[in-house]
C-alpha cells in the first residue's frame, strides 16, 4: 500500500484546510485509515480514523467538532476537513492504513501498517 498525503499549507487562525490521502497498491476500501500529526519536539499523536465503509469515525478530543474525516473509495482517497484551525494544530499530518482492520478503532501508531510521507500544516496566530 502506498499513501500520498497532500493539501497542507499556511493558514490563519480560524481558517480551514482539506487534506487528502491518495491510496494505491491495494484496494483502498477494505481497511481503516487514520490521520496522525506530529508537532516539532512532540510525539506523533492520533487525530482521526475512518472505517472501510466510512460509516464509523473516531476523533481525538482536541479536534472533535472542528475536523471531519471522510473517504471516497471510488477515488481511493481519504480526506480530513479541518475547520476553525488553531496555532496548536500546527504539525506535519500523516495518513496511515490499518490493513488488519476494516472497522478501525485504534489510536496507536503501532497498530498501523503503512504511512504516507506527511504534509505540513502551519496555523499562524
Amino acid at each position: 500500500v502506498q499513501l500520498q498525503a497532500s493539501g497542507g499549507g499556511l493558514v490563519q487562525t480560524g481558517g480551514s484546510l482539506r487534506l487528502s490521502c491518495a491510496a494505491s497498491g491495494r484496494t483502498a476500501s477494505y481497511y481503516a485509515v487514520g490521520w496522525f500529526r506530529q508537532a516539532p519536539g512532540k510525539e506523533r499523536e492520533f487525530v482521526s480514523e475512518i472505517s472501510w465503509s466510512g460509516g464509523t469515525t473516531y476523533y481525538a478530543d482536541s479536534v472533535k467538532g472542528r475536523f471531519t474525516i471522510s473517504r471516497d473509495n471510488a477515488k481511493n482517497t481519504i480526506y480530513l476537513q479541518m475547520n476553525s484551525l488553531k496555532p496548536e494544530d500546527t504539525a506535519v499530518y500523516y495518513c496511515a492504513a490499518d490493513i488488519k482492520s476494516v472497522f478501525g478503532g485504534s489510536n496507536s501508531t503501532l497498530h498501523y501498517d503503512y504511512w504516507g510521507q506527511g504534509t505540513l500544516v502551519t496555523v499562524s496566530s
